[in-house]
């Protein structure tokens, strides 16, 4: 798969319009993938993924944590369905085969390889990481997906006026301090500027975020790289999904805590 971004020494920040990145068809007819980041070797991922109707990932195990959001459509397995403006969760060791009756489109975010069992043949591709590999589910009994009705879940303060937080998956237990969190910006919110200490990434719902002095709206994809300096507002509102694979660091927290009470986090850690 091509991937629109490529890592080079920078610490920089990144936009990708997902609607400019072209579809790339994988071999399993009806999937397919707008990559933003695509690692093969390490199983992670970034980027849409579309099912046509009557479409199936194949029976797989994950070996890291995945994460979804469903833009359009559903997509169900054996423990049930995970719909419209739901995320999913499947943690490493969740084994299950997903099927689309519509067609269903979803932000993908993988962090580990995915084994395909032997009897496929080949691998779809679906999957960045894909191997062919035999192996048993390790607990049957426990769901293979984490479903989360995100617009529902409760909003917590950032300490940052006009900026709120949904903590959607805060990692717990996976081995991993990453999180990943729902960011809603009201007209006029700006945030102190902060540096990223870990690899972080944007996808924008709604709205425009204005953020290294560039504009990223709607279906934009933004990828912070560790060391970059970050400098956020949004003049009109914007409606964010953030995953943070460590906390922000501010850059003047002692003149930050002065006009603040409350000590501020975006992320949630």
């Amino acid at each position: 798969m091509q991937a629109a971004y490529t890592y080079e020494p920078g610490a920089r920040v990144h936009i990708f319009d997902a609607r400019d990145l072209p579809w790339q068809d994988t071999s399993e007819p009806g999937l397919r993938l707008k990559p933003v980041r695509y690692d093969d070797a390490a199983g992670h991922y970034l980027g849409l993924v579309g099912f046509a109707p009557l479409t199936r990932s194949g029976l797989h195990q994950h070996q890291g944590v995945a994460t979804s959001f469903i833009i359009d459509g559903s997509l169900c397995d054996h423990a049930g369905e995970v719909g419209l403006h739901q995320a999913g969760i499947n943690l490493a060791g969740a084994t299950h085969d997903a099927v689309s009756y519509q067609n269903t489109l979803l932000v993908s975010r993988l962090e580990g390889p995915v084994l395909y069992a032997f009897e496929r043949g080949d691998v779809s591709g679906l999957h960045a990481g894909s191997r062919l590999a035999a192996f048993d589910n390790p607990a049957p009994e426990v769901s293979p997906d984490i479903n989360v009705n995100v617009d529902a879940l409760n909003a917590q303060q950032t300490g940052i006026e006009r900026v709120r937080r949904q903590t959607i998956f805060d990692y717990a237990g996976t081995g991993s301090a990453h999180r990943f969190v729902q960011l809603a910006l009201a007209p006029g919110a700006e945030c102190p500027a902060w540096r990223c200490t870990h690899l972080s990434e944007f996808w924008i719902r709604g709205g425009l975020l204005q953020i290294d002095g560039r504009t990223a709206h709607a279906n934009c994809f933004v990828i912070i790289e560790p060391g970059a300096t970050v400098r956020m507002a949004s003049p009109f509102g914007a409606l964010l999904l953030a995953w943070a694979e460590g906390p922000e660091a501010w850059l003047d927290e002692a003149a930050v805590g002065r006009a603040r009470a409350q000590r501020l986090s975006l992320f949630g850690f």
